[in-house]
């Protein structure tokens, strides 16, 4: 079929409405790729922040005599754990903290019969002097904002830790993060995340490339700076007069962390984020458990922009360099709908650009995600080589995983924007828990039946639709004109690897 007669045979002298169409589509092309290059340089910006860091090296604990023990909470918020809970409460029973200075709550919304599992066990470490209380609701109020609300008004500490179901901090966590708060003006201790099951399989080893570059990248630059900095709902530690200055915890958003993150800074509370402090997690292994965490952390972030931003620029305490830092953080999940944009504009870019000549100087936008991929690049560069040595084999390694990265991340690009769209609208969805199965790196086969749908998610079929327009897009790079146009390939082939991959990966989900 001839393409370019079906799309473009009309001329622009004689199509007033087409010029318009080819405008709007140049402008919108170009806005977005503005924007993902301005986050782009946000990163690169945190790259220097955190070279400055590594330099310093400022890592150790405050120091701290056994006479200053406070009282401590640890609140374990858990919902159907039924894989995970007894290796959750082995690990928090194990913590080296005096026990006369310590209450573990085990705030339990459970429906399922892991109810009962965890009942049975807290009354066991209780009969061994483990201060530990189980308390469950009868309903899922608030969801997890509302089970820490309501855990809160029992707590007997000073400080509450919090950790999810699929955390295990080492024996010496708190030893490690309560001296930070000497200073009376710290309200929050986040630690880093580590990953139990990183080498179970190729989307285990993903995810975690992208939270290490959070952790490391992110969280490291702006807690350098001073900026907003979010608590990342676990394995972080918060004075309780901090949660309740700031307005305690609140369930109107899918974020509840990042949304108390934000009122605590506004009323001046600092963070001090722990990079040496390792707390390992396990990953979500299934498509599904990926599609839910990903949906909500990024609805999530759409909601906290529309609630959060107003009170950021009209705070009279804060410089404006760190509320535009704010609202590019607070943006971070709509840099999916601007790739989303990008990639479905990009196929009529090839035959606008091949019958429109004269618009040559606005196809030079395309070299702007061109330099932002390359900043990326080069800022998680640093990010693998602080975690895994310099060298020829590792930087080859990282070039595969960023590569594999960046396709995955186109791939979850048309997900992840109906997450920000529902957020940014203001449509409200439940807090969908992400499934854990106790697994770990040498794990060889999980039974992943009891929390999974027995329904194929639709999503599924339209990224296999998705892959099959930038098979279409590779086509026409070799037809769109004499000679063909392959300034967009590399562009169309990471992306139909990305939605191949996600489709092929949730056909194979079995039923």
């Amino acid at each position: 079929m001839d393409w370019n007669f079906l799309f473009f045979r009309m001329e622009i002298t004689t199509a007033p409405l087409l010029t318009i169409l080819v405008y709007l589509t140049l402008s919108l092309y170009g806005f977005c790729l503005v924007l993902i290059l301005i986050y782009s340089l946000t990163q690169l910006n945190m790259l220097r922040y955190l070279l400055r860091y590594l330099k310093k090296n400022p890592k150790g604990t405050p120091p701290f005599s056994e006479n200053d023990f406070p009282q401590v909470t640890v609140q374990l918020p858990i919902y159907n754990e039924r894989y995970v809970v007894a290796r959750l409460l082995k690990c928090i029973s194990e913590l080296d903290y005096p026990r006369d200075k310590l209450q573990i709550q085990v705030l339990d919304d459970s429906t399922d019969d892991s109810l009962a599992i965890t009942q049975k066990l807290v009354a066991e470490y209780q009969t061994q002097g483990i201060p530990m209380v189980h308390l469950h609701r009868s309903n899922r109020s608030g969801f997890k904002a509302g089970a820490l609300k309501e855990g809160l008004k029992n707590a007997t500490g000073s400080f509450i830790a919090i950790f999810d179901a699929d955390f295990l901090p080492e024996s010496d966590w708190l030893l490690k993060t309560v001296p930070h708060f000497n200073d009376p003006k710290v309200g929050v201790v986040q630690t880093r995340w580590g990953h139990l099951n990183q080498n179970y399989s190729l989307w285990t080893g993903v995810q975690a490339f992208a939270l290490d570059a959070h952790f490391i990248l992110e969280q490291i630059g702006r807690n350098q700076q001073h900026h907003f900095i979010n608590f990342n709902g676990t394995a972080g530690i918060w004075r309780k007069t901090c949660i309740l200055d700031a307005g305690n915890w609140e369930g109107d958003t899918l974020t509840e962390d990042l949304d108390l993150s934000y009122r605590a800074q506004l009323k001046e509370w600092n963070f001090v984020f722990l990079e040496e402090v390792v707390t390992p997690a396990e990953l979500p292994v299934t498509l599904e458990a990926i599609r839910s965490q990903q949906f909500r952390w990024n609805k999530g972030g759409a909601e906290n922009f529309q609630k959060m931003i107003l009170r950021v620029f009209s705070s009279k305490k804060h410089p404006l360099g760190v509320k535009f830092n704010a609202l590019i953080h607070l943006l971070n999940s709509s840099m999916f709908l601007c790739v989303l944009l990008v990639a479905l504009l990009s196929v009529p870019i090839l035959y606008i650009k091949a019958h429109f000549p004269a618009l040559s100087f606005l196809y030079h936008l395309g070299s702007l995600f061109v330099l932002s991929t390359l900043i990326f690049y080069t800022c998680y560069w640093f990010v693998h080589r602080y975690l895994y040595g310099n060298g020829l084999p590792s930087f080859v390694k990282y070039t595969q995983r960023f590569i594999l990265f960046y396709a995955l991340v186109m791939g979850f690009s048309i997900h992840n924007s109906i997450a920000v769209l529902e957020g940014h609208f203001g449509k409200k969805s439940p807090f969908v828990r992400t499934p854990k199965y106790n697994i770990y790196a040498d794990t060889k086969a999980v039974n992943t039946e009891s929390y999974s749908s027995k329904k194929r998610s639709v999503y599924t079929y339209i990224e296999g639709g998705f892959a099959l327009y930038f098979l279409f897009g590779l086509y026409s790079a070799f037809t769109v004109s004499n000679g063909g146009d392959f300034g967009l390939f590399p562009f169309h082939l990471l992306l139909f690897i990305g939605f191949a991959s996600i489709s092929i990966f949730g056909l194979r989900q079995p039923q």
